[in-house]
């Protein structure tokens, strides 16, 4: 029988250790009698997955436990998404992370708006496309928070370039909005953008239902993560294996995308602490059938992560994602950023 390999990704499981749990994280205190057993019957060892010149997060990771050199095929989070989201980037053209977030008396209150729902981000997007696109700049919807603006340039005049420096929401909670605004080449046309959202965003029908239900709106957008189509070679041609890639979150599933990878839709997976563990655990069992290699990710973790306190759910979540048992298994708990994805 040929080898098969799985990855299991618990995002943010390995956490810090908590006062609450005696110093210990999440993970030492958790019971998980599933990945107990892969490192009894395994080997157990750690990996660096983020070059040093790249900021800690699941974008260079997953690149890296993949096998692509992060310095060599990372152009940025947004065109990652976009590959996930079937969005077409030419030459010239960049993509933008774009946030549905909450700021309050000009603070980064929240940068998931409230884990606000893809069903009430789809019409917000398509309000910003309506109200504030145009042939060079369009919106797109994507999950819950997570969106993307896209902006397609000309040959020979490039507006957004690797100078252009953004600053990712999530990792300056609670501080001065006007602290962190885009600079360099297309700050110009990033702050503008964001700017005329505001307005938008306030009377928007979605966030008025938020506010009547004592939710946090999606007060304004944060543009950030933008960078030009990677171009990387498939892993069937690198390692001659069929992959396959189970995660509820576009940033996980471009990295498969562009590398190849058969996507892999679980209905019932959220991105969230509600997410349906079994069901993609049941779901990257039924892809080794027809699959080299499977990737199973599990953005759950990252949620308890990034507050003060685990939760029992956190913990289930934890134990449930390592539910197979092929010949090769990897489990590899990335470190808790303040963000996640």
């Amino acid at each position: 029988m040929p080898a098969k390999y799985v990855i299991v990704i618990p995002d943010g499981a390995a956490d810090e250790p908590f006062e609450g749990l005696g110093g210990r994280t999440a993970l030492q205190a958790a019971d998980l009698p599933a990945m107990d057993r892969v490192a009894a019957e395994g080997l157990v060892g750690r990996s660096r997955n983020v070059p040093d010149r790249f900021l800690p997060a699941s974008d260079v990771a997953t690149l890296s436990l993949f096998g692509y050199d992060p310095e060599a095929y990372y152009t940025g989070r947004a065109p990652l998404e976009a590959a996930a989201m079937g969005v077409p980037l030419g030459p010239d053209d960049w993509a933008v992370r774009c946030n549905l977030m909450t700021i309050a008396d000009g603070r980064l209150a929240d940068f998931t708006a409230g884990h606000i729902t893809s069903e009430e981000g789809a019409p917000i997007m398509a309000t910003l496309q309506a109200e504030l696109g145009r042939p060079d700049v369009e919106f797109h919807a994507g999950v819950s928070y997570r969106n993307l603006m896209i902006y397609r340039g000309k040959p020979g005049e490039p507006r957004l370039t690797a100078e252009t420096r953004t600053v990712p929401p999530h990792d300056h909670p609670d501080q001065p909005a006007s602290d962190y605004l885009p600079q360099g080449p297309g700050a110009d046309l990033l702050v503008d953008l964001m700017k005329r959202a505001e307005p938008i965003l306030a009377n928007h029908p979605v966030n008025l239902a938020r506010i009547a239900r004592g939710e946090k709106p999606a007060s304004a957008i944060w543009l950030w993560g933008q960078g030009p189509a990677p171009h990387m070679p498939t892993f069937q041609e690198l390692h001659g294996l069929k992959g396959a890639i189970i995660s509820a979150v576009d940033l996980v599933r471009g990295v498969g995308v562009l590398a190849g990878w058969d996507r892999i839709d679980v209905p019932t997976a959220t991105g969230y602490l509600d997410t349906d563990y079994a069901a993609k655990g049941r779901a990257g069992i039924a892809a080794l059938r027809d699959h080299d290699v499977v990737c199973v990710h599990v953005e759950a973790p990252t949620r308890p992560a990034t507050k003060a306190a685990p939760t029992p759910r956190s913990r289930r979540s934890n134990a449930s994602t390592a539910t197979s048992s092929p010949q090769s298994s990897s489990i590899s708990g990335t470190p808790a950023t303040p963000g996640g994805s």
